[in-house]
């Protein structure tokens, strides 16, 4: 009983006049800056970082984890609006979401993903409240060769992600990890994979690079080759008693991935370095395989949203567990928010519950408001995003060209991600032309750095021997479960042609 006490009494401090203005201006902030290509919550809390100097820490803090939240929601808007993520949180929800809105159903993938991530925020908020003492320690518990088998169980799902041809799914996964491993070592130091000795490779190929690149230039060169030039126009409906029918779909089409992002996004945003995207891509390939029309994923399943979307904000929630319990950022926003927490005097870690016990539960207490908030603001600007949808291709695709360039160049401000965004896009074009699909090239470089340096680290810990990662308790059965997975679709390939041979 003491817990729901705190958590009313946290509900009360964030309800506070002042501090539920901030929500309201951090939730609409960020649903903005989720929605603009190249932004993003990193940049979004980063770039408004100066402002929380004017409020108390817990107004502070409460404002910027309201612009994390309403990022989250954002990421889906340009994503299904222009088939262009948002930010990497979103990649996944583009695979259905843009589908959708060429169909003119963008309002049911807006309103699954507002509806999915109100549900993820919820059931993580809950989650968090309850149980983080426990679940800081099992975040404690994973170590590099856990973290790299939960790597290989996405990278598991990867595979039917790609369709029935193999082969070309892994070259894509290849391709993508390839693409990944341009740059610094971060083991050894040492530049590989610099082409010419360009000084912009020095970098690494950045996911918002690739991602515009794929899924802005790329779309429109597809959907240009499509059209043949015809103005064309998704031609979406908005009316109230349609966002009614579109709601009531949702809700039984995507409950599944909802509920399957929502646990999944939770424990992998627990994960110390985790974060938001490989939970959402995990989400996405976990929904997908365990379908009953697994066929409908990558054409406009409504499931294929809710999975994502729900994950991504779940993951957000979980991430802050391991900041405020361990003082271990669990993704790149809430690194900034902890560099925030230390400004203002306070101490992330065990203690922190203690000390600073109204602070804590005040913010926790703005997490179930600002997903609130979230979700009544972005139902409420739908018409605006079907309004988007209402212009013809014509128009519609030099805005996206513009924006395109526009989101790559304020990302790192340099003429050698402008190029690269340009031969990614004329790349993907050629790609869906010949039938290998994108998704898993996408994916494989999100995760890339995060697989590569923990099997290393993994394998310097065992002097070598793989089989650190079958004698750890933790380690052992999501090893053995990936295998199984990347096997799975191999054997069901071999018995279909043996069927087809004895027919």
């Amino acid at each position: 009983m003491e817990v729901f006490s705190l958590i009313t009494d946290g509900v009360l401090t964030a309800v506070q006049p002042v501090n539920l203005m901030l929500i309201i201006i951090g939730v609409t902030v960020g649903l903005f800056i989720g929605a603009m290509p190249g932004l993003g919550s990193v940049n979004g809390v980063a770039i408004l970082l100066p402002v929380t100097f004017l409020v108390p820490p817990t107004g502070a803090i409460i404002f910027l984890a309201a612009i994390y939240y309403g990022a989250m929601y954002g990421g889906a808007i340009s994503s299904v609006a222009l088939g262009i993520p948002g930010a990497s949180t979103a990649v996944a929800t583009t695979f259905d979401g843009r589908p959708l809105a060429l169909q003119g159903r963008a309002s049911l993938a807006l309103v699954t993903a507002a509806l999915a991530s109100f549900v993820g925020g919820t059931v993580a908020t809950v989650f968090f409240s309850l149980f983080a003492p426990l679940l800081a320690d099992v975040a404690l518990s994973f170590g590099p060769p856990e973290i790299f088998a939960l790597m290989l169980l996405a990278f598991a799902t990867f595979v039917g992600l790609g369709g029935d041809d193999i082969p070309k799914t892994i070259f894509s996964i290849c391709l993508g990890l390839v693409l990944a491993a341009v740059g610094f070592d971060t083991i050894s130091g040492e530049p590989r994979l610099v082409l010419f000795d360009i000084q912009g490779f020095m970098r690494g190929i950045g996911f918002i690079v690739l991602a515009i690149g794929v899924y802005g230039i790329g779309e429109m060169l597809w959907t240009i080759e499509q059209t043949r030039g015809e103005v064309t126009t998704t031609n979406p409906k908005m009316t109230a008693k349609g966002l009614a029918a579109d709601t009531k779909e949702a809700v039984q089409r995507g409950w599944k991935g909802t509920w399957i992002g929502s646990l999944l996004g939770f424990f992998v945003g627990v994960l110390p370095a985790a974060g938001a995207t490989p939970g959402s891509l995990m989400a996405y390939g976990v929904a997908k395989m365990t379908s009953r029309t697994p066929e409908e994923y990558g054409r406009g399943s409504p499931d294929g949203v809710a999975a994502p979307e729900a994950a991504n904000n779940s993951a957000s929630t979980g991430s802050m567990l391991p900041m405020l319990t361990l003082g271990i950022p669990g993704s790149p926003t809430t690194a900034i928010l902890l560099g925030g927490m230390v400004m203002w005097g306070l101490t992330p870690g065990p203690r922190l519950f203690i000390d600073e016990s109204e602070f804590v539960w005040g913010l926790i207490g703005s997490f179930y408001i600002s997903n609130l908030v979230a979700v009544l603001i972005n139902l409420a600007f739908i018409p605006l995003f079907i309004w988007m949808l209402r212009m013809p291709f014509t128009i519609l695709a030099p805005l996206i060209f513009v924006l395109s360039i526009v989101g790559g160049f304020a990302a790192s401000r340099s003429m050698h991600d402008l190029w690269l965004i340009v031969i990614f896009g004329i790349a993907a074009f050629f790609m869906r032309k010949f039938d290998y699909p994108l998704a898993p090239a996408v994916l494989a470089i999100v995760l890339g750095p995060i697989a590569e340096p923990t099997l290393r680290q993994s394998l310097l810990l065992s002097s070598g021997d793989p089989m650190i990662f079958f004698t750890r308790p933790i380690a052992a059965p999501i090893m053995v479960i990936a295998i199984v997975l990347i096997l799975l679709p191999g054997v069901k390939l071999l018995r279909r042609k043996r069927d087809v041979a004895t027919d």
